[in-house]
Parts: C-alpha cells; sequence; structure tokens
C-alpha cells in the first residue's frame, strides 16, 4: 500500500460515515502492474473493520449470481437466520425399514434486484453494511450493465451499500459510456499512477525492519531507481532482494543488485513477454510507429508512418488501450503504459 495511505484514509472515513459520502461509489482506474486489486483486498479489509461485510467478484460470465450466494452465505452465518431458509430439513423418520423424509425448500423467487433487496434488508437489522467490489471491469458485460444500474436504484432507496470498481482505463471509459449507467460518472474516480520516490524508500525500508533486516543507503538507492515508481516492481524487487540476502541481516548494494537482475526477469517473463506474444500484426505496426517517438506519440503521426487514414489507426488504438499496453495521456496522444515494454519490442525485432 505504499503511497496509497491517503486514498485509504479517505475509504476508511467513507465506511465510517456511511451514506451520503461520495466514496461509498468509486472507481479505481490504472494500468497492469499499479495496485488495483491489491487496494481493492485492503479496502474490504478497512470495510469489514467499520461494519460492512465486503463481497468481491470479478467482471465475468455469472458475477451477479457470485455476489448473491456470497452474501447469502455470510448471512448464513448468523444463528437462526431467515436465508437458511432453503436448506433442506429432516421432516419425518420412518422405522422398519428405516427411512427418513426430507423437505427442501425452493431457493427464493424473484429477479436479481428483489432477492438483493432481502438480503440487504437482513444486513440492515444487523447494522450491517453491504460493499461489493468488481476487479477488472469489462464494459462489453451484460451483468456489468445490470448490476451499475440497479446498485443506483439500490442507492436511491437509502440502502446501506458501496461499490468499489477497479479496471484499465479505455474499460472504465467504455463504461462510463453506456447510457445506462450515467449514475456511475458521479463516482469518485481515484487514479492510481506511479508512486512517489519517496513513498518506494519508506516502505522498502519499512518493511525490511518489520522482519529484522535493514538495507544499506546504496541499497536503497539502486532499488528505488530500478522501481521507478511502479507498484508491481516494488514487489517483485523487494521479494528477489529479500531472496538474494537471505542469510544475513542486512540487504546490501550487491544483494539488492541481483534482486533487481532477477526481478527484472521476472517482469520480462510474466509480463512483457505473455503481452508481445499476445499482440496481432496489426498491434505491431502500430506499436513500431511508436517507436520513432521518444515518450509520446501522436496518433496523426501514427497514422502517417503507418500508410492509413487517422480512423484506422485508432481501431488499433483502441484495441492496445483495452490491454493496457498504452495509455491516452491527452486526446490524439498515446504512450507506453507498461515500463520497459518499448526496449522489449526493440530486443525483440533487433
Amino acid at each position: 500500500m505504499a503511497g496509497r495511505e491517503a486514498l485509504r484514509q479517505e475509504y476508511l472515513e467513507a465506511f465510517e460515515q456511511g451514506r451520503g459520502n461520495p466514496n461509498l461509489s468509486s472507481i479505481l482506474v490504472g494500468p497492469r502492474g499499479s495496485g488495483k486489486t491489491a487496494l481493492l483486498s485492503s479496502l474490504a479489509e478497512e470495510a469489514r473493520g467499520a461494519g460492512w461485510i465486503p463481497v468481491g467478484t470479478a467482471a465475468m460470465a455469472g458475477m451477479l449470481e457470485d455476489i448473491y450466494q456470497q452474501t447469502r452465505l455470510v448471512l448464513e452465518q448468523f444463528p437462526g437466520d431467515r436465508a437458511k431458509s432453503h436448506v433442506a430439513r429432516m421432516t419425518g423418520v420412518t422405522l422398519g425399514p428405516v427411512g427418513a423424509t426430507w423437505t427442501s425448500a425452493s431457493p427464493p423467487d424473484g429477479n436479481w434486484r428483489t432477492r438483493m433487496s432481502r438480503l440487504l434488508d437482513e444486513l440492515e437489522s444487523r447494522n450491517l453494511g453491504l460493499l461489493i467490489t468488481v476487479d477488472e471491469v469489462l464494459p462489453s458485460l451484460d451483468e456489468m450493465v445490470t448490476l451499475a444500474a440497479v446498485y443506483q436504484l439500490f442507492v436511491r432507496e437509502g440502502r446501506r451499500v458501496a461499490l468499489a470498481m477497479a479496471g484499465l482505463p479505455h474499460n472504465i471509459a467504455s463504461l462510463l459510456n453506456d447510457r445506462s449507467v450515467s449514475f456511475l460518472r458521479r463516482a469518485q474516480q481515484h487514479t492510481l499512477g506511479t508512486i512517489a520516490d519517496a513513498d518506494v524508500r519508506s516502505a522498502f525500508r519499512r518493511t525490511a525492519q518489520i522482519a529484522g533486516k535493514e538495507i544499506a543507503d546504496d541499497a536503497l538507492e539502486a532499488c528505488t531507481d530500478a522501481i521507478g515508481g511502479y507498484p508491481y516492481m516494488l514487489q517483485l524487487v523487494g521479494f528477489r532482494s529479500w531472496q538474494a540476502c537471505a542469510a544475513s541481516s542486512a540487504i546490501t548494494l550487491p544483494e539488492a543488485q541481483q534482486g533487481i537482475l532477477d526481478a527484472q526477469e521476472d517482469f520480462r517473463q510474466h509480463v512483457l513477454a505473455p503481452t508481445y506474444r499476445e499482440l496481432s500484426a496489426h498491434d505491431l505496426r502500430f506499436i513500431h510507429a511508436m517507436l520513432e517517438d521518444v515518450h509520446e506519440s501522436r496518433i496523426a503521426a501514427i497514422a502517417e508512418r503507418m500508410g492509413v487514414e487517422s480512423r484506422y489507426a485508432s481501431k488499433y488504438r483502441s484495441r492496445l488501450l483495452a490491454t493496457g499496453v498504452i495509455e491516452q495521456p491527452a486526446r490524439g496522444v498515446v504512450r507506453f503504459a507498461l515500463p520497459g515494454f518499448r526496449s522489449y519490442v526493440e530486443e525483440q525485432e533487433a
């Protein structure tokens, strides 16, 4: 959670305040490896401590039923809860021959909204709220749109319910363009960018000290430079540096350098290589056209280099935005979102 303390505090205040706090309807936006999933997990823990039941799911077919079943499962942990009415019960015993008679109540009828309303009533009776978290938002998923639309109705009814979603920038933008979920456009959006070097240093040193290790100043600077503010690299560099000095009480520069090399190889194998393999020939043409620019590329310039119209180039821009390979900091401008991806492509094409 390096660099995310202020945001976590905002959410904690929201859970404690309850209805009316804008952060109870929020969206985390960021590229791959920016810590969206980890932050959602942290928020779930914050919510639980403030009297909310967190239920998490991923944007996939069946997500609405998953939310319902998880919520019901929590309620079934309370003695005598009405949510247990669907469980089979023994209603009779016969002797000679020995036998038993069972009855099983039918599951609650109604659509997803009405069934969830019953569960929310049960939670309210226990002074509990429901936090729904959704990871990897997919705007093309009908259930995603249904969730957003029904959630809006729950808020209007004054129910104690919260929604926190996370996704890639392009997917979030596409979802918010759907007229059915216009309510979400008023949700709080938090963009998870890179972490400041000062926060990286503090988190790195503090984490090592928790387990009784120190880190030399030059080793810490080397790790900070290699991490470049990228949350996933912070995890990798920290883990690999720790491995390199397993028998020592301190992380020195040689051990940090070994950890950095190992972390960079991990990142190449588990992030850069799979991402590169998934690109189509047309995607690569777009990527190659970007390599001529140092930092950012204009769509018009990319189209010219590809020998196509801007509208054609925009089609592949959208594909690459959706996969998180590139990001769009301004209209008509793109840049690489994955650290080291430019260098990796250049190596593969050499």
